[in-house]
């Protein structure tokens, strides 16, 4: 069924399309706490070995595995070692307390193995590994006690600080809360925008079928609960991709009725119009954000495939409620809520067309500086390091601040935060602890011979690389430990926190490739048929890669590097852009991005249409579309700046990146690369061979189009 079909139907049953909605979504609201509460706070990896370890140390001893331990540090004062008499006792006692206070912990120190791996050189500082209870809901619920228990305490009479790469990190909030609030602050600066825009209350409707896409979203996540696990993720996916889209289509197709009325139609003969122009523009928009994100299902990480679905569910749904909903509150009550009416219905931009203008004169010189520069900000994607960021990246101040630099100045370095955690089952673990403590970039290996280590056939090892098991050297010993770990046999296990980083890459990074290939032939094929050209399609694939790459390159700039991450929020460089942040800001940004270039490029094919003149269909399509895009990228970039505000730093990352690929989007590539690429192609711009355009069907205004249009000179 064509959009003109719909429309024509909808416009038909207005009364049914309304009590239709305000059903579902009376039920959607009741159902938002159900729905979020029945999301999966997991983010396993079936059948990787990490998982296997973890998941065996979690219903064994229900500490440690993913989950990184508390670090305790003491240095003791001048002339004080841990031979000194009296000092490893005081430290076994310090310990002991946790232990005795918070019995479901696993507490490893000097004072209880005499492994000199837990002393620095000079013999003045110790440090001691705290395994607290994990559960995904509450991460470390017993670490306030922990902390309690030792600061209480003191060696020597030296204070007992904490530290720990989840102290580090922050406390992480992964409840609805977060989304909500990050979608009240996106709304409220998306109405801002609107008011300006409409300058009557038409600005009241884009966030109202925001509202009703992104609820019933969540009632179809919750149905799709009931068939697989869900992670809570997808909150957030569904939060600001749902608001951002569903309210870029309500304006699209607002600002084109409008525009359709002030031409002098007919309100519902504007409704319809206003459908089979801008209508259909959402429809291949929003299927392209849908692949964007639902590419993400093809890959073996059940959290990110369940980002994928929802991406899915919330694109369609925008889009249904935007073709379905929006035209007939247009055709209802659009006329009376467009008042005070402070701004004219047509969109058209006089400073817009003579940029255009200025385009289209000098595209050579505007093409190649503008593809330059977005392959200057790409070459440092080139380098980009994936993996958690290091250790010293993750705070500024405070005291695992503090603690973590006592560790490095003593040097011992950061590796100590982030152990690997080797189960033998079957085995000697005293035997594999000498083993893995032998090899290159290991501090000390440990198999405490304590119940709260050893659980029927199964012991845990507790290894420490000297350097952040994150980083590049921390990954090379990660490999020699597996290595070695192979070459013992038994059943001996690799988990922890940076080997499940490592196979979290390998499972994502190893099968990207054939997602970029598949999101690629897939959209090229949709924009094949909404363009009917070959040129168009493969160009506005392209520029959105390249734009994606600049997005990339300037994170690696910002934050991998430092250049940016200091002066702007204090913080070190990270030395590694977050695992899971390139692959979702790439599912992200390609949808949304390729997003604007369907309505942009949809302009002008229908002005060429109606013309016959490429530049003059460029001229007149960034008048009429530029002026929207703009807004539109304004209210995803508040949205997004909300999220680069939480304190946490790896939202700020995620944040910076979809915050700065919409902004180059729609100022380098949207308002000067297309356009004087269109330009340079002239005719060969909409050439179709003749085979396709017998298959592939002409829109449904176009033979309207030139048949009404003025006669322009071919300017190609």
């Amino acid at each position: 069924m064509s959009i003109a079909s719909i429309s024509r139907f909808v416009l038909s049953h207005k009364w049914f399309v309304v009590a239709f909605w305000v059903v579902v979504t009376v039920i959607s609201a009741a159902s938002v706490s159900s729905a979020t509460g029945a999301l999966s706070m997991g983010f396993d990896l079936p059948g990787r070995e990490s998982t296997r370890a973890n998941q065996l140390i979690a219903e064994r001893y229900g500490t440690g595995g993913v989950a990184a331990p508390l670090v305790a540090v003491v240095t003791l004062p001048d002339g004080t070692t841990v031979d000194s008499p009296g000092v490893t006792e005081e430290i076994g006692r310090a310990f002991g307390a946790v232990s005795e206070r918070v019995p479901e912990t696993r507490v490893v120190s000097f004072a209880s193995t005499g492994d000199r791996a837990f002393v620095s050189e000079d013999g003045r500082t110790t440090f001691g590994l705290i395994y607290t209870r994990f559960s995904w809901t509450d991460q470390g619920p017993d670490d306030d006690l922990v902390k309690e228990t030792l600061h209480s305490a003191s060696i020597a009479g030296s204070p007992i600080d904490v530290t720990g790469y989840t102290e580090l990190s922050g406390e992480e909030e992964g409840g609805g809360e977060g989304a909500l609030l990050e979608t009240m602050i996106g709304g409220v600066g998306a109405l801002f925008i609107l008011l300006w825009v409409f300058g009557s209350f038409l600005a009241f409707v884009p966030l109202l079928i925001a509202g009703v896409a992104i609820v019933t979203t969540f009632l179809a996540v919750w149905g799709l609960t009931t068939l697989t696990n869900i992670s809570f993720l997808v909150q957030f996916i569904i939060a600001l991709i749902g608001l951002g889209i569903a309210i870029d289509y309500s304006l699209l197709v607002i600002t084109r009725w409008r525009e359709e009325r002030a031409a002098g139609r007919e309100n519902r003969e504007a409704v319809q119009r206003a459908m089979e122009t801008a209508g259909h523009s959402v429809v291949f928009s929003g299927t392209t954000v849908a692949i964007g994100l639902v590419a993400m299902a093809l890959l073996p990480v059940p959290a990110l495939r369940s980002m994928g679905f929802a991406g899915l569910l919330v694109a369609l749904m925008s889009v249904l409620v935007s073709i379905t909903l929006l035209p007939v509150l247009l055709a209802t009550v659009g006329p009376r809520l467009d008042w005070p009416r402070l701004r004219r219905g047509d969109q058209h931009s006089e400073g817009w067309e003579r940029w255009a203008r200025l385009i289209v004169r000098r595209r050579g010189v505007a093409a190649t500086v503008s593809a330059l520069v977005l392959i200057a900000l790409a070459i440092p994607a080139l380098f980009m390091n994936v993996g958690d960021p290091d250790a010293t990246s993750l705070a500024s101040s405070g005291e695992a601040h503090d603690a973590l630099l006592t560790l490095e100045a003593a040097g011992i370095g950061s590796g100590v935060l982030t152990p690997f955690e080797v189960v033998v089952r079957n085995g000697d673990p005293a035997q594999v602890a000498s083993t893995l403590a032998d090899l290159d970039g290991i501090r000390g290996a440990v198999a405490p011979d304590d119940q709260d280590w050893r659980s029927g056939d199964a012991a845990v090892v507790a290894v420490i690389p000297t350097s952040d098991g994150n980083s590049a050297e921390g990954q090379s010993t990660l490999d020699r430990v597996r290595a070695a770990a192979d070459g013992i046999g038994g059943g001996v296990l690799v988990g922890g926190l940076a080997p499940s980083t490592a196979d979290f890459n390998d499972a994502v990074y190893g099968n990207f490739p054939l997602m970029l290939g598949l999101i690629v032939v897939v959209t090229f094929v949709l924009l094949v048929r909404a363009f009917r050209s070959i040129l168009l399609p493969l160009k506005a694939v392209v520029l959105n890669v390249l734009s994606i790459g600049a997005t990339y390159g300037l994170l690696v700039l910002i934050w991998q590097e430092g250049y940016g991450s200091r002066q702007i929020w204090g913080i070190e460089p990270t030395h590694a852009i977050t695992s899971w942040i390139p692959i979702t800001v790439f599912a992200f940004l390609f949808g949304l991005s390729m997003d604007y270039e369907v309505f942009i490029l949809s302009r002008m094919r229908e002005e060429y249409d109606a013309t016959g003149s490429t530049d003059l269909a460029v001229i007149r399509g960034i008048g009429r579309t530029a002026r929207l895009v703009t807004y539109a990228a304004l209210i995803l970039v508040l949205a997004f700046v909300a999220m680069g505000s939480i304190p946490e730093t790896e939202l700020k990352v995620f944040g910076t990146g979809l915050t700065l690929g919409i902004l180059l989007d729609a100022t380098i590539v949207r308002a000067v690369l297309v356009p004087a690429a269109v330009s340079l192609m002239g005719h060969w711009n909409w050439w179709l061979p003749s085979w396709l355009d017998r298959v592939v069907p002409k829109p449904e205004t176009a033979i309207h189009d030139r048949a009404t249009a003025p006669t322009a000179a071919r300017a190609d």
